[in-house]
């Protein structure tokens, strides 16, 4: 279980270069501000960074026993 979430834990980043990407590109051509996209890049960001502590935490937990 852990394994694949270790996995599906860089998918995180993945997805907020993406969502930005399509927010800067749209600012670009229409000069629209996506609040949408943007606020789930830096979701994505936030969450990547609490899984991967949450995972650290997990794996010390497991490896102290």
């Amino acid at each position: 279980m852990m394994k694949f979430s270790k996995l599906f834990l860089y998918a995180y980043p993945i997805f907020a270069i993406y969502f930005a990407y399509v927010a800067i590109s749209k600012y670009s051509t229409t000069g629209v501000i996506d609040y949408p996209l943007i606020l789930l890049s830096v979701t994505a960001v936030f969450v990547f960074f609490f899984r991967r502590n949450f995972i650290k935490k997990y794996d010390d937990k497991n490896n102290s026993k």
